[in-house]
């Protein structure tokens, strides 16, 4: 059965992230310490790693996902998201994500993948859509991350007062695009965040900050990032849910490697 309640949990998400929260959240988002779930993520930028800048070595996993619009590859990060890349893993090498949809183009930001179903739903009560949100000071959601979509959370009466929770993700991917880096958000991003560091590889390479410790990362694009333009721009409808393209643009077929020099392009 379709799960109607999960499915306007995350549309309402989106929306408040991207729409509502695009300045003041964003700005928050790159402090130092961000409430997760129901710990705290410290973020210490002395020792943070922004591994998504580094080149693929020779062994490290990747996926291969081949859409009607072209091929994307990305590198992917278990040693971060173990949960996630191994749910990920799993459903790409069982032929899950062979002929699922895009349902969500968003203006250029970013698209969303792997729905069975047109319209982005997704059955509730399998356990590769209750993969608890994983959160690390190394990934963030720059221009070419590929994030799990979130499903679903819980929250006790407390929390539901006073904030937490447990959140968790599934099957569905988020391939980010950018925002737009005005010069007014760009000096807003530098008085307000403590690292430079972070605040101007956002500015520099494309991104989403509003998303910035909210999905679990399991993946950077490496190749194929035309294609990733390409899907967050297309001509969509609104269904009140998400921004469906108005074309079916499907993923062929998805699925894991290790990456080699000599089998850039097979």
């Amino acid at each position: 059965m379709k799960n109607t309640k999960n499915r306007s949990f995350t549309s309402t998400l989106i929306i408040m992230i991207v729409i509502a929260g695009l300045l003041t959240l964003g700005m928050m988002i790159l402090q130092d310490v961000r409430k997760n779930n129901d710990t705290y993520v410290t973020i210490d930028v002395d020792n943070m790693e922004l591994v998504q800048f580094q080149d693929p070595k020779d062994g490290d996993p990747i996926a291969i996902v081949e859409t009607t619009l072209g091929e994307i590859r990305f590198v992917l990060y278990p040693e971060y998201s173990p949960n996630a890349v191994k749910n990920f893993t799993e459903l790409a090498d069982s032929g899950y994500y062979d002929g699922t949809y895009f349902y969500h183009s968003d203006s250029g930001v970013y698209s969303s993948a792997g729905s069975k179903q047109k319209d982005g739903s997704y059955t509730s009560g399998n356990a590769s859509e209750r993969i608890e949100r994983e959160l690390n000071q190394n990934l963030w959601s720059f221009k070419g991350a590929v994030c799990c979509a979130t499903t679903d959370f819980d929250r006790s009466f407390k929390e539901m007062i006073i904030g937490g929770g447990t959140y968790y993700c599934g099957s569905r991917l988020n391939f980010i695009n950018t925002i737009e880096f005005t010069d007014e958000l760009q000096q807003q991003m530098r008085d307000s965040n403590t690292s430079a560091e972070l605040t101007d590889a956002f500015i520099e390479h494309g991104g989403i900050p509003n998303f910035a410790q909210q999905m679990t990362v399991i993946g950077q694009v490496y190749e194929g990032m035309d294609v990733v333009e390409k899907l967050a721009s297309l001509e969509s409808a609104d269904n009140g849910n998400y921004k469906i393209p108005k074309e079916d643009i499907i993923i062929i077929s998805a699925r894991t490697d290790v990456y080699s020099d000599e089998k850039k392009t097979e």
